[in-house]
């Protein structure tokens, strides 16, 4: 009799503790959502009330040419104008990167509406110190040439600054200036580089100054993260020592991007066509380049140059709902490819040079259709992982 009291008041006092902890947990979950739930509407309303918002973030990744790297950034955005309902919120992603071979490399990639959607100003700003390999002109000497400290190993430093001012003079229809400077200086080049007719005619001519025409039609719903709508980009823009530059040379651009809701809003389907032409004087850092991370993801940037390139990709994007049936903030993609980089010259024998790409990527919504990506991609005897900010296209 006394083993069953025993028994039945362990049963009792066990039942009592594990309610007890049922309920701590159920309180503690409560009070986590509640906290969720808090501070989403107070992000909801800064968003309403077109406020600055910035979303910090650290990341890892790795890419063909920097090799391991910890990514520091934030993504910021905000309303030029808080009262004007024809704009949509600007944004403003930095990042900076420190990886495993030394390079120090920062960007800034600004989209910005003002005016009643009249005016949007667009810029990628670049910097780049880093160990990296130049290996030549042409399909055959990206693909065939040895990577080496002997023969395509040098230090490059690069900066980039592009802005762009677009007016809209019709609905989706725009016309616009192209600002560009650059900068590409190599050194410490072992002698594969160092016997480059390209990189000798321009080593000591780093310097690129050009002003350019912009067409642009753009029906897309939010450019940063597009589920509808088109674009089409056609860029000219001249590169001359009379701007202050050290080279003459052109450039020559058509951008092609569709998108379209497929079943359900999350689910989308993005295809990219995209050719950029080069003539004249052009300098190797100048030259048309595939493998960077907009495009054929996996590639080492810069190793496949010429004065011309295509690709085309094809993207699906894909946001999860969460529990309340509604559009979440974690997402996938997967997306395949193809480019090719030659001159005219030699068109004829460009039937084998196409560069196959796919890959697959997550995104998380930090702010309401901005997003942190993460890509892994994977090419020919290659693959890299991108972390990045807003969708590749």
């Amino acid at each position: 009799m006394k083993i069953k009291i025993i028994v039945l008041t362990t049963v009792f006092v066990l039942s009592q503790m594990l309610t007890a902890q049922d309920n701590d947990t159920s309180e503690k979950q409560q009070q986590k959502a509640q906290k969720k739930a808090q501070k989403d509407s107070i992000r909801a309303k800064k968003v309403a009330d077109g406020k600055f918002i910035i979303s910090p973030i650290v990341a890892p990744g790795y890419t063909p040419e920097l090799g391991g790297l910890v990514a520091f950034g934030g993504l910021m955005s905000f309303k030029t104008d808080p009262n004007d309902q024809l704009i949509q919120r600007s944004s403003f992603p930095v990042t900076l990167a420190y990886t495993t071979t030394g390079a120090v490399v920062a960007n800034g990639i600004l989209s910005s509406y003002w005016f009643e959607d009249k005016l949007r100003i667009y810029g990628d700003f670049w910097y780049k110190d880093m160990p990296d390999h130049y290996w030549g002109i042409g399909y055959q000497n990206g693909y065939e040439k040895p990577k080496g400290e002997e023969t395509t190993a040098y230090n490059r430093q690069w900066w980039w600054f592009n802005p762009r001012f677009l007016y809209q003079f019709k609905k989706n229809y725009f016309v616009g200036l192209n600002v560009d400077y650059n900068y590409t200086k190599g050194t410490d080049p072992s002698m594969g580089v160092e016997e480059d007719p390209n990189f000798i005619k321009f080593k000591d001519k780093p310097l690129n100054s050009g002003l350019g025409v912009m067409l642009r039609y753009d029906s897309r719903d939010i450019p940063v993260d597009s589920r509808e709508g088109m674009l089409i980009d056609l860029v000219s823009t001249f590169y001359s020592t009379g701007l202050g530059g050290d080279n003459n040379y052109q450039i020559y651009a058509l951008d092609y991007r569709q998108f379209e809701t497929v079943n359900r809003d999350g689910m989308t389907l993005a295809w990219q066509l995209k050719a950029r032409v080069a003539a004249g004087e052009v300098p190797y850092g100048e030259m048309s380049q595939l493998g960077t991370p907009f495009d054929l993801r996996g590639y080492q940037w810069g190793r496949f140059r010429d004065e011309s390139m295509f690709f085309f990709l094809a993207e699906y994007r894909h946001m999860f709902l969460d529990k309340t049936g509604e559009v979440g903030k974690h997402g996938a993609v997967v997306w395949a490819g193809s480019g090719t980089i030659f001159d005219f010259d030699t068109l004829e024998d460009n039937n084998n040079q196409w560069l196959p790409n796919f890959g697959v990527g997550y995104r998380l919504e930090l702010q309401p259709r901005m997003h942190m990506r993460l890509d892994y991609g994977i090419g020919r005897e290659t693959s890299g992982i991108y972390f990045n900010f807003n969708q590749a296209f």
